[in-house]
């Protein structure tokens, strides 16, 4: 076996195998042993481009107002506007919108509990009209710019702040508008067979529907009410006459009436007014009595429908009889106005008024862009009579083609719809949820302003007296702040932050129910392919309801989910790319990514299995369309992250994929040794990394900042996050990766951020494991762990908590931060500075003060010795009492970052001058500092460099950066003085808020969850000394022992080829990429097995370091990467003594959070009685519980070492009284005289009923007996 080389340090001091600089290209990006076979046709677009594209679509905030397009913020506001008053006088138009700057920055904005947004402004214009003047004449117009409301700006990240914390709008999946015809599956057997069902679903307005009965009666259905004829619906378009609505469905022919055997059974196309009286209706069957009656009034010839329309066929004439309404289009409107409001009074002009808005008007209903694309498509095969896109509202024709098809439906022909298509669900991101939520808004500003309009004086009003903006304010703030798709971002590592946002959910306002979604909706379907994750999705109640955009799909402009395919023609695959949606797709036959082709692209097979619909045929290569881009685009960047994926079984792949995002970042994070090749990819994109954005030289490095002068001549500082906390208590850091004089690309990585090392994704690390059992302390997914990961601080997390409290102005009186705390000692107070904040820097424990405050008490009585004291000291002698913020149990660490937030303090003008001086004398020194610091590198270069060129321009790069610095301390300075002159921005009541923020430390410890990436988790059981490992022939101990039953029966056999690769990777020095579907092979992974000098087999002998023996067998032991999840047994581990009650039951609270107890429940007393322990399970039942009095009692006497007191009445039973009192029934709790208390205390009571005498003296013999029985328990302890 060939010794293993030597693990280098790399410039972060990094150890990992084989981390020489050769090993990465010019970009920094490090180099991997590629095993894929496939080309790489198509890059990975940017993955949070979702978020980004959608919103700033919709705010164009770059664009000029005049160059604007008439969709997103612009589209909402040409739809609302111009507002007409009632009488018509008045007429408010819409100008434009403007956008203004964010007065804080993003991090200012977390700080500060802030939002991060842009004060919107809309410039409107007034026209008030003469109506007396026939003309008409405009009086006069007035335009104004109008404060609207801060609306929330997207950062670079694409995420929000509001109200200090980061939020992420998540993408919401839902039903497509447009027409869709389906199945009715709870409908009883028809004697015709299948019921279809006919659905009109606009994107805002009423649904209507089309429906058989079993009587092959067609029905109509607005908005889920009563229904009616479908013809009904037909008189009210316009076509009131059978004869007119016959004509739209069906051909007719005349036939002479002599003719009996063409002319008996058939269906009349037109009314026939008869001679002799009387008219027979179109759509009446022509049996033998009306016949005669034809012959008998001399008609001649008669018009009917052509047979072969309907024989044989559902039709709608039996429709047509059966609606026997007056036929007159204002009869049918008003029959539907009846349907929609029954009860209320009906005239038609309201009527015709309700239904024209109900379809026909723009505001009131709108198909939306989509709904118009689906019914053209779906209902208009023939291009030239489609409507435009803009025709957002239902078109007659509409509406009889609907009716048609479904007719071609239930008679057998075209095609039902499947609801869970990709063609049929589209997507909602960012940009359309807020301009619904802006739509609603503006709605309700409109109605307000038709109000105000009426009342105002047109001579005098300008537009801010009859604009009121707070509806929209309260809208987007309802939207970001409590929406269910606004959601708080999960920012455990960055892959989590990634993965967040590109989530696409299928629940949400106007999406489905989570207990109601029924099996369906959740499951994969095939048009998932290559758009949504098969994989990523969350096990429990959201399963399948909440999934992940695929790596390559795109959303287009109508929302629909789209995949790159490389276009085949004639069997040869060319370079061009097409996007395609769902129902495009549907049209093509699809080669797999991975069909074998020839130098000059021809596919080389003649026949492939193909893809086609939900089929997959095997089909001839001049039938192949498209071909797939990559075998990576099936899954989700989550999932393409799993190596070895193609040998995991799917439900441990979809653990792996959200295990993944569970991983804490680490102190000291490696890149995986056995990655997928995107690790790059997604640390690049998650936005956690500082990145070049100019090519030049490093000019200086620290921890804090990096300065790059850059090829035009400019200096580019970079400022450094440091121990900043997230959303999840993890922390963010940035390091530098790069060396002072290194030349730079521009989008090279200059600081890795948590999780990422040398710029790839780190979530984990690299470890020795063997698949073995080990003294039983693996049983079950436990993991034996090595004492040297412990030691070398391999799986060290930093923590960061943040606590925070506030001085408030109470009826007392003020609060107080302040050191000088009442009946504190001295060494409580060591680490507070003079005002009463802690230091920081501190090491703080659990109980320490992290900032004192003292509060007001209660004014009591004074005596007279207060009231001189008073009299003497002055109010400071008043009593406050201890308020402090502590660290409370369970957390410690070192504090490491304090802010201080306080209102404007209404402070006296020299106050105000002092500290304006000392600001001024702060920042004077810094200025002082770094023109001495410029100075002396001067200096220093004018005696260094001979050249005066090469001096010269190194002085000129010292200057710049000196001007840097000092502009920098300028805006600081300025800032600072800003708020001291305006103060911070507190709640109502607040005088000062302070943050502190503690840093803990946590190594790794028994109870703590690890994982890999195939679904293999584990907690740990043990951590063993080095010495007591399994070790190799070489004595190298493995770090990890697993047990080996975890894999056959989980089939996730990724993991054990990951072990096998890793371990030959690691002793060659190289790393890997094997990307899924198209990774390593069995054969390769045995060949660098082999090339390692390494058993192919993948085992090995091993030892016990217990007693040295060797091992019955030799062990599979490899290289696996190892993840520490956010589930540490330090957050989860609690114990309470006495704590918070439950207001109405008196029971302690629940959970670690409350400071909770544990809840002894109907099973546990079911254990206790089995037992036959009455007297623990009355105690647990009432003193430990909710027996008030008895607790209390229970306390005290253990405090004064007494006999415990008898438990009384349990809370829960006064609850029960009193629910069954509020039902109305008379409960009361009556002592029976006749039950006798056999206690101790009853007997005596009833002796000294009887005995009154003889009572007294029992109780005085029991009262000495008491006061001896303590005595000679002492005794004995002494004795």
């Amino acid at each position: 076996m060939k010794t293993p080389v030597s693990r280098n340090e790399c410039g972060n001091g990094i150890y990992f195998p084989g981390g020489k600089m050769e090993d990465f290209d010019k970009l920094g990006k490090r180099k991997r042993k590629d095993f894929s076979k496939l080309p790489k046709i198509q890059e990975l677009p940017n993955l949070i481009e979702v978020q980004k594209t959608s919103y700033f679509g919709f705010l164009q905030k770059e664009i000029a107002p005049d160059k604007r397009k008439n969709f997103g913020l612009q589209g909402v506001l040409n739809e609302i506007f111009p507002i007409v008053s009632m009488k018509g006088n008045i007429t408010l138009e819409f100008v434009n919108y403007t956008l203004g700057q964010p007065k804080f920055s993003v991090t200012e904005c977390k700080e500060r509990e802030m939002s991060y947004s842009v004060p919107l402004k809309f410039t409107v214009r007034m026209i008030v009209t003469d109506l007396e003047n026939p003309s008409k004449k405009v009086k006069e117009i007035k335009e104004q710019e109008i404060y609207v409301c801060e609306i929330p700006l997207m950062t670079e990240n694409g995420t929000f702040i509001i109200n200090g914390a980061e939020r992420v709008i998540v993408s919401q999946l839902h039903r497509s508008p447009g027409v869709s015809f389906d199945e009715l599956e709870d409908k009883l057997f028809s004697p015709f067979g299948k019921i279809y069902t006919a659905k009109v679903v606009p994107y805002r307005g009423s649904w209507l529907e089309f429906e058989f009965d079993t009587n092959e009666i067609l029905y109509a259905r607005i908005d889920k009410k009563r229904k009616f004829f479908a013809t009904i619906m037909l008189r009210a378009l316009g076509y009131d006459t059978n004869e007119e609505i016959i004509k739209l469905f069906y051909n007719s022919v005349e036939v002479n009436v002599k003719e009996r055997e063409k002319v008996i059974n058939m269906k009349l196309a037109k009314n026939i007014v008869l001679s002799k009286g009387g008219s027979v209706l179109a759509g009446r069957t022509i049996d033998s009595d009306l016949y005669d009656s034809l012959v008998e009034n001399e008609v001649k010839k008669v018009e009917i429908v052509v047979p072969s329309d309907i024989e044989d066929k559902i039709n709608l004439i039996p429709t047509i009889v059966k609606d026997n309404v007056n036929p007159t289009k204002e009869d049918a409107i008003m029959e539907i106005y009846k349907k929609m409001r029954p009860g209320q009074p009906v005239t038609l002009e309201t009527a015709k008024v309700f239904f024209d808005n109900m379809f026909f008007n723009s505001r009131r209903y709108d198909l939306g862009k989509v709904g118009r694309y689906k019914i053209n498509k779906k209902l208009y095969p023939d291009k030239e009579k489609q409507f435009a896109l803009d025709v957002r509202v239902l078109k007659n024709e509409d509406i009889f083609r609907t009716l048609k098809y479904l007719l071609k439906l239930s008679n057998g022909s075209g095609e039902k719809d499947d609801i869970d298509h990709f063609g049929n669900r589209r997507v909602r991101a960012v940009g359309e949820l807020v301009e619904n939520q802006f739509r609603i808004g503006l709605v309700r500003m409109e109605r307000f302003i038709r109000e105000k309009m009426s009342m105002v004086d047109t001579e005098v009003a300008m537009p801010t007296d009859i604009v009121n903006t707070k509806p929209i304010f309260a809208a987007l703030r309802e939207f970001f702040g409590t929406n269910q798709l606004s959601q708080f971002m999960d920012q455990t590592n960055p892959l989590a932050e990634l993965t967040h946002k590109r989530r696409l959910s299928a629940l949400g306002p106007g999406g489905l129910d989570r207990d109601r979604a029924g099996f369906e909706v959740r499951d994969v379907h095939y048009t998932h392919y290559g758009r949504m994750c098969p994989i990523e999705t969350p096990e429990g109640p959201n399963i399948g309801l909440i999934s992940s955009l695929s790596a390559f799909a795109k959303i287009n402009d109508l929302g629909f989910i789209e995949t790159p395919y490389r276009e085949v023609k004639n069997g040869v695959v060319t370079d061009k790319i097409d996007f395609l949606a769902a129902d495009e797709e549907d049209a093509f036959t699809i080669a797999q990514a991975n069909a074998p082709i020839d130098e000059k692209g021809r596919l080389v097979e003649k026949m492939l299995v193909a893809r086609n619909k939900g089929d997959f045929p095997l089909v001839s290569v001049e039938k192949i369309d498209y071909m797939d881009v990559s075998p990576m685009q099936l899954v989700s960047i989550s999932t393409a992250l799993i190596p070895f994926l193609e040998h995991d079984d799917a439900n441990r792949a979809l653990m792996g994929s959200n295990m993944q995002r569970q991983s804490v970042p680490l102190v000291n994070s490696e890149a995986p040794i056995i990655g997928t090749g995107i690790e790059y990819k997604v640390a690049y994109d998650s936005e956690v990394m500082v990145i070049a954005k100019n090519a030049g030289v490093v000019e200086y490095v620290d921890a804090n900042r990096v300065e790059i002068y850059n090829d035009s001549g400019k200096l580019d500082v970079y400022t450094l996050i440091k121990y900043k906390r997230s959303n999840q208590d993890t922390y963010i850091n940035q390091r530098p990766i790069v060396r002072k004089g290194q030349k730079l690309a521009k989008g090279q990585v200059i600081a890795d951020g948590p999780c990422t090392e040398r710029g790839e994704l780190a979530l984990g690390q690299n470890v020795m494991v063997a698949l073995m059992p080990w003294r039983g302390y693996n049983f079950e997914d436990a993991m034996v762990v090595n004492e040297n990961l412990l030691k070398d601080d391999k799986f060290s997390s930093i923590h960061v908590e943040e606590f925070s409290i506030e001085a408030r102005d109470t009826k007392l009186g003020e609060e107080e931060i302040t050191r000088d705390i009442p009946n504190v000692s001295d060494e409580a107070l060591c680490n507070l500075d003079d005002s009463g904040i802690v230091r920081i820097g501190a090491e703080v424990n659990p109980g320490d003060i992290l900032v004192g405050k003292v509060t007001p008490k209660g004014e009591s009585e004074s005596t007279p010795e207060e009231k001189l004291l008073r009299a003497i000291f002055g109010e400071k002698a008043k009593d406050v009492k201890n308020a402090s913020l502590k660290v409370p149990p369970g957390a410690a660490g070192i504090v490491v970052d304090i802010k201080v937030f306080s209102r404007k303090e209404s402070a006296t003008k020299a106050k105000e001058k002092e500290i304006r001086k000392r600001v001024d004398n702060d920042y004077e020194k810094l200025i002082e500092e770094v023109n001495i610091e410029k100075d002396m590198e001067i200096n220093l270069i004018k005696k260094n460099f001979k050249d005066k060129r090469e001096a010269d321009e190194k002085i000129k790069i010292e200057k710049e950066k000196a001007k840097i610095r000092l502009e920098e301390i300028e805006y600081r300075k300025n800032r600072e003085i800003d708020n001291l002159a305006e103060g911070d921005n507190l709640p109502a009541g607040v005088i000062k808020l302070v943050k502190v923020y503690l840093a803990t430390k946590r190594k790794i410890e028994v109870g703590d969850k690890m994982a890999g990436r195939h679904g293999n988790k584990g907690v740990i059981a043990k951590i063993v000394p080095q010495e007591d490992m399994p070790y190799m022939p070489d004595g190298r101990p493995v770090d990890i022992v697993l047990n080996p039953l975890g894999v056959p029966g989980r089939m996730n056999v990724g993991q054990v080829l990951e072990a096998h690769l890793g371990w030959a990777a690691r002793v060659m020095g190289y790393y890997v990429a094997t990307p899924v579907f198209d990774g390593a092979t069995e054969l390769e992974v045995k060949g660098a097995l082999k090339e390692a000098g390494l058993p192919i087999s993948g085992k090995s002998v091993l030892y016990d370091g217990v007693n040295g023996e060797k091992f019955d067998s030799e062990v599979t032991v490899g290289n696996m990467y190892i993840m520490k999840l956010s589930h540490l047994v330090d957050d989860k581990v609690h114990a309470r003594s006495t704590g918070p009650y439950s207001l109405i039951t008196q029971q302690p609270l629940g959970g670690k959070a409350q400071f909770g107890g544990q809840r002894f429940g109907e099973m546990e007393v079911w254990a206790l009685e089995a037992y036959g322990a009455a007297n623990i399970l009355q105690e647990i039942l009432t003193v430990k519980s909710d027996d008030v009095n008895g607790r209390t009692k229970m306390y005290e006497a253990i405090v004064k070492g007494r006999n415990t007191p008898e438990p009384g009445l349990p809370e829960s039973f006064n609850v029960l009284v009193k629910e069954l009192q509020g039902l109305g029934l008379d409960v009361n709790l009556v002592k029976d005289p006749n039950i006798k208390d056999l206690s101790a205390k009853g007997i005596l009571r009833e002796l000294n009923a009887k005995e009154p005498e003889i009572g007294l003296a029992e109780k005085t013999f029991i009262d000495e007996v008491e006061k001896t029985e303590p005595k000679k328990k002492e005794k004995k302890s002494k004795k």
